[in-house]
């Protein structure tokens, strides 16, 4: 047998295993609230081995962040559309396919659902959690929530300090992503016509792309009317 299905076989044989009253003990909270929770659809269903059911740490995981929930201030309601949300959520596998993008320069970020709360205080909504999935913005992974991009998370979540709706927020990068898709094609157009297309070409130029996009944004925000740009204007 080969190294690796032995090894395979092993990790298989020491997944950890809960009765309900083990589980209950393991999360801290009474085996009637664990059935509660189970009544209410905030846990997987059990693997049932006749008339008993057995529970592992992916339930062990959902049950810490429900306590970690609701010491935030959500309820139980809110919990279970959160969760909700989150199992239709895209696997962390598709996320390349979906933007288009190999990682090579954005630093994907790993969150609980409760650090992910903690980020957005009170704006971790099910509909703001459905659009950050939609847009991509959001993964799943097991129990955890994997955010494509660190520099996008920590954008938004200072936006949102600032008192920007995290709704707003997410309108805005989709737009905004509409915008960057029409320059990635225009520049990688100038490149194909001009330059012998070839991956190291748009490699060895797309800084120059980005530097072009950056200061032209800076200008373009330079000529708003100060009104606009929320200052006052010069006496």
């Amino acid at each position: 047998m080969a190294k690796d299905e032995t090894e395979a076989k092993t990790e298989a044989k020491t997944v950890r295993e809960y009765r309900t009253e083990e589980l209950a003990e393991a999360a801290g909270i009474p085996v009637r609230t664990l059935r509660f929770y189970r009544e209410r659809k905030l846990l997987p269903p059990p693997r049932r081995e006749g008339r008993i059911a057995w529970y592992d740490e992916h339930h062990l995981a959902r049950l810490r962040t429900i306590a970690a929930l609701l010491e935030r201030g959500h309820t139980l309601g809110g919990i279970a559309e959160l969760t909700a949300a989150f199992e239709s959520g895209r696997d962390v596998s598709q996320l390349g396919e979906l933007l288009g993008i190999g990682w090579s320069e954005e630093t994907p970020v790993r969150l609980t659902p409760e650090a992910l709360a903690d980020y957005f205080e009170g704006e971790v909504t099910p509909e703001n959690l459905a659009a950050s999935l939609d847009l991509g913005y959001l993964a799943v992974d097991g129990d955890a929530i994997v955010h494509v991009s660190r520099r996008l998370l920590d954008v938004s979540s200072a936006l949102v300090r600032e008192g920007v709706p995290l709704a707003a927020v997410l309108e805005t990068g989709r737009r905004v992503r509409e915008h960057a898709d029409a320059m990635a094609l225009l520049f990688t157009e100038l490149i194909s016509t001009h330059i012998s297309p070839s991956p190291d070409a748009l490699t060895r130029l797309r800084p120059l792309a980005k530097s072009v996009v950056e200061a032209e944004l800076t200008m373009a925000m330079d000529r708003l009317p100060a009104s606009a740009a929320g200052q006052e204007p010069s006496s």
